[in-house]
This record gives structure tokens, C-alpha cells and sequence, in this order.
């Protein structure tokens, strides 16, 4: 008698302790495809853009507290301090800038959207009061009447109005159509919002600023989808008040011929008006690829003014040569890559909207003190963000960061793995709430943003009336709810994939094709008396029913012959 098995071919047997390999291992590729793999691999996890961009952030602002202890030690021996006096106060900063995102990570997005309106308010408000004199002040020290001084508080209204404008704008033009008219439309209100407030800041005597501000608005127009024709007409605008800034005399146009003169390398006064540029040029030579060691700075003593901050770049080039410039222009570019990335993959349009606007307003200014600093850009005395020393401004900086880790948190892949697999660890040591999936909307109370928990329609931005999609469908279903269903419980609002959980057809959500199936013996129901899910094979129908879910009814398990 023969078996059965004979004649088929026997499966090789394995080794002990080997692992099959499958036809997506890495296993058998060569290190140019490990590297694609193992890449692709992390910015397919749900939480990458989060995380990186905190950690971005962590890794700026922790070389910014180095580099400015090391470019400020002898300026602060000069002013009567310690050599670490400049770098402690430095580091407060930063400290209270990361307490200060903090806070913002701990808002709720449609909280953010609900207070733009006020903010916008306050910083019009505080861009008018800097321009009465005993108010505003810096005239003499910096040239400029940019700053406000309460006791020992002293900031910078443009600062704040430069993240106003973006939260406000995100506001204003999240989920807006197209408008047909060419002047009255919603593109042209928060243009001359923008316009407005960037006069007052010109009127400051802050140039480089104004231009900052411009620059951010016009990012703001680009991406809620303005033509792009008009920001061709508006960078015509503003490169005429360029050329009138550079024929018009005084310092600015001083800084013009400095910047042509650096361009074609032919400085003609160095020890005058190129004095700063020339200095910071020999600080980038001297640092050749490898730099001159961290601290060993010569520029520092006196020769480069402003080294800790506009040309604080100018000494990380020096001291951290080629590899450390390049080091600087790696986060920021990590930064621009996983903001933008942040902002694709957000399925809330305000969240998107700001997140693009607030990476392009950081990292635009980031590049422009870079360039200026190399010679590719007059100078313009912006900071170097996160990095050079300040005040307020840092705290500003870092808030903003804040927003747009914010909106990291709310993507929808972000969402839902923590709803399935609790958050991370660094949410659980910094105390954040779990984010929520609801769309933030422009008006929270018509559009049912504090519905009871059962209701997960929701509407979008884009205006009263349309109907939006259901968050359950969007987000899934957390896995601590598949258990409580199959135990019989209610699941948690905002879940698909329970039985109870049926679309118009009587179909579970998340499942075409899945035929309905008879509901067994209702329990009964005290509110009615009776038993829940009497239907029509009570009604004298034979005990048929042609599985269709009465649309009048709110319970999957009613069925109508």
C-alpha cells in the first residue's frame, strides 16, 4: 500500500533558529537599498513627522546655548558680567521658549483657531502702541523703534505679529473657494491685513524686518492657493522698494553697495561701513573644513561685531568649520522637509495651512541670516532663529514650534495610532492629552464642534451646509474598543468596524460587500417598554425581511419587509 504523500516534493528543511525570508526583507539588497528601505521604513510610521521635528528643534536650541556662550564670553567681561553671564540668561530663554511649547502642545486646535481673531487684535494693538514715543524704544540703540519694555520684559511687537499673522491667515483662508472677483475677495482682505501691518512695522524704522514680515505673507497667499501671477506682481512691488531703499542713501543703502561689493569679492573700505561683512568672511576662511575647535574663535574678541547675534553663523563656520555650517543647514532643512510633510498629511485644513505657513516664516528666516552672513543677501540684521541670542524672541520661536509640533500631533495616522496604541513616551512625560480627531471649524458652535460623544459628524471648514465625512471611518477603530465590542459593550465614540456600526445599506463600515445578517433576539428596551429592534417580521410579516435598514431608524438591528 503506497502513502498517500508519495510522489510530491518534500519542502527543505530549515535550520534551527533561521528566519524565513520574505519578499519585503531587506535581507539579500544591497546597502543603497538598505538605506531606501530602512528610510522609507521610518516615514511610513505614523508619528515620524512629530517626532522629528521635535527633535530638531531640541538639537537647534541646544547649539544655539553652546554657541552663544562661546561667542558672547569676552563681550560679557567687557560689559562688567561673567564670562557666562550671556549664556545663562541665554539658556533661561530657551527654558522658558520650551515651557512656552509646552503650554501650546497642551491646546486643542479649534482653541488655537477660536483665539485668532483676539490675537490678531493684540498684536494691531501692540504695532501701534511701539510707535508712541516713551512706549516703544531701541531708536538710538539698534536704530530702529521696534521694542517695548515692561519692567524687565522686553520684546519685540513684529515678533509676535510675524506668528499672528500666520495663525490668523490659516484662520481667515482655511477651507475658502476660489473667488472669482479679481479685487474683493478673501486673497485680498488678508493681503491688505498683511499689507497694514507691515507698514507699521516699516514705519519702526525695522526694514529687515518689514521684509521678513512680507516675505511670511506672501507664503501664507501661496499656499491657501492664490494665482500665482499676483505674488509675481507683488515681488515686483517689493523688489521697486528695494532699489528705492538702495538709491535712497543712508546706512541702508550703505548696506547695498556692501552687499555688490561682497558679491564680486572687491571690498573698498573694510576698516568702514564693510567693516562687519569683511570680518565675518575672514571668520568663515579660518574655519576651513574641520573649523578651529569649539571656543577657539578669534573673530570673538572684538573683531566681529554682533557675533552672538547676526553673525552668529559667521563663528559656528569658524570655530565648527565647513561640517558645522553644514551641521546648521541640515536642521533647518530637516525642519522645512518634516513641516512640510506636516502639512500634506494633515487632513484639517487650518492645521495644514498653518503648519506650511509656520515652516516657511522659520526656516526663510533662518536661510536669509545664513545668506547674508556668506555673502549671498544684503545684510538685514534678522536673527538667526533658535540659534543667536535673545529674549523674547527665543521664547517666540520656540512657541511657534510648539504650533507646528501641535499640528504634527493631529495628523490622522497620529491620531489614530495613539488611539490604538496609547501615546508616546515623550507625550506621557510631558502630561499631553491624547489629540482628537475632529476637524476644527470656523464657527465651533454651528458647525458642532462640543457634540454630545455619540455624534462624529462633523462638518469642515469650508462653510455651513456641507456635509462632512465621518471621523470613524477616517481615523478606525481603537483596538481596546474591538475588545469591549466583541464583549458586548458600547464602543467608544468615533470607532468603525463593530457590528454596531452599520452604514445606510445595513453593511459594517469598513467592510463592502459584507451581506447584512439577521439580528438575533433583541433585549428589552425600558425606555420603550418593549423589546429594542421589533421590526417588521412582528408586524405580520411572515418573519421575513428583505435585510434593509429603515433610514428612519437609528438602530442597525431594526429591519424593515
Amino acid at each position: 500500500m503506497t502513502s498517500s504523500t508519495a510522489g510530491k516534493p518534500r519542502a527543505p528543511k530549515r535550520a534551527a533558529g533561521s528566519t524565513p525570508r520574505t519578499s519585503g526583507s531587506p535581507q539579500g539588497l544591497g546597502f543603497r537599498d538598505r538605506i531606501s528601505h530602512a528610510w522609507n521604513d521610518i516615514l511610513s510610521r505614523p508619528l515620524t513627522d512629530y517626532i522629528m521635528i521635535l527633535f530638531t528643534v531640541i538639537l537647534l536650541s541646544s547649539l544655539g546655548v553652546v554657541m552663544v556662550y562661546s561667542s558672547s564670553m569676552t563681550w560679557s567681561l567687557a560689559e562688567g558680567g561673567r564670562v557666562w553671564s550671556t549664556a545663562l540668561r541665554q539658556g533661561m530663554m530657551i527654558f522658558a521658549g520650551f515651557v512656552a511649547l509646552w503650554v501650546v502642545l497642551k491646546f486643542k486646535p479649534q482653541t488655537i483657531r477660536n483665539l485668532a481673531p483676539a490675537l490678531l487684535i493684540i498684536s494691531i494693538i501692540l504695532l501701534l502702541a511701539v510707535q508712541i514715543p516713551g512706549i516703544g524704544t531701541g531708536r538710538e540703540e539698534v536704530g530702529s523703534q521696534s521694542w517695548i519694555v515692561l519692567g524687565p520684559i522686553r520684546f519685540q511687537p513684529s515678533e509676535i505679529a510675524k506668528v499672528t499673522i500666520v495663525i490668523w491667515g490659516a484662520h481667515y483662508l482655511a477651507g475658502r473657494k476660489p473667488s472669482k472677483h479679481w479685487i474683493l475677495n478673501h486673497y485680498t482682505r488678508f493681503a491688505g491685513v498683511g499689507a497694514f501691518m507691515a507698514a507699521l512695522i516699516l514705519l519702526e524704522g525695522d526694514a529687515g524686518m518689514a521684509m521678513s514680515f512680507v516675505l511670511v505673507v506672501m507664503f501664507m497667499l501661496l499656499f491657501a492657493g492664490v494665482a500665482l501671477g499676483w505674488l509675481v506682481l507683488a515681488a515686483l512691488v517689493v523688489l521697486v522698494g528695494l532699489v528705492a531703499m538702495a538709491l535712497g542713501g543712508g546706512f541702508r543703502s550703505n548696506r547695498f553697495s556692501v552687499y555688490f561689493d561682497a558679491l564680486f569679492g572687491n571690498f573698498q573700505d573694510t576698516r568702514g561701513t564693510a567693516f562687519q561683512s569683511y570680518q565675518g568672511f575672514l571668520s568663515l576662511a579660518d574655519g576651513s573644513a574641520t573649523g578651529v575647535g569649539l571656543g577657539q574663535s578669534r573673530a570673538k574678541w572684538f573683531y566681529l561685531p554682533e557675533a552672538k547675534n547676526d553673525f552668529i553663523f559667521a563663528i559656528i563656520g569658524e570655530e565648527l568649520g565647513f561640517l558645522g555650517g553644514a551641521l546648521v543647514i541640515g536642521l533647518f532643512a530637516t525642519l522645512l522637509y518634516f513641516g512640510l510633510r506636516t502639512a500634506k498629511r494633515s487632513r484639517d485644513p487650518f492645521l495644514s495651512l498653518m503648519a506650511a505657513a509656520l515652516t516657511a516664516s522659520v526656516v526663510s528666516q533662518a536661510f536669509i541670516n545664513i545668506g547674508y552672513v556668506v555673502g549671498l543677501l544684503p545684510v538685514t540684521g534678522i536673527q538667526l532663529p533658535m540659534i543667536s541670542a535673545g529674549g523674547t524672541s527665543a521664547i517666540i520661536t520656540l512657541a511657534a514650534m510648539g504650533l507646528l509640533a501641535n499640528c504634527a500631533r493631529h495628523e490622522p495616522e497620529a491620531v489614530s495610532a495613539m488611539a490604538s496604541y496609547g501615546r508616546p513616551v515623550v507625550d506621557r512625560i510631558l502630561t499631553l492629552p491624547e489629540p482628537s480627531s475632529r476637524i476644527t471649524t470656523r464657527n465651533s458652535s454651528r458647525s458642532g464642534v462640543g457634540k454630545p460623544a455619540g455624534d462624529t459628524r462633523e462638518h469642515t471648514s469650508g462653510g455651513p451646509g456641507r456635509r462632512g465625512e465621518d471621523t470613524r471611518e477616517r481615523f478606525g477603530e481603537p483596538v481596546t474598543a474591538r475588545r469591549s465590542s466583541r464583549a458586548g459593550s458600547k464602543p467608544p465614540s468615533g470607532s468603525t468596524g463593530s457590528v454596531n456600526n452599520r452604514d445606510d445599506r445595513g453593511r459594517a463600515a469598513g467592510a463592502p460587500g459584507v451581506a447584512p445578517r439577521t439580528p438575533r433576539t433583541p433585549a428589552p428596551d425600558p425606555r420603550r417598554g418593549g423589546e429594542r429592534g421589533r421590526g417588521a417580521t412582528d408586524r405580520g410579516t411572515g418573519g421575513r425581511g428583505n435585510g434593509t435598514r429603515d433610514p428612519r431608524r437609528g438602530d442597525a438591528g431594526r429591519y424593515r419587509g
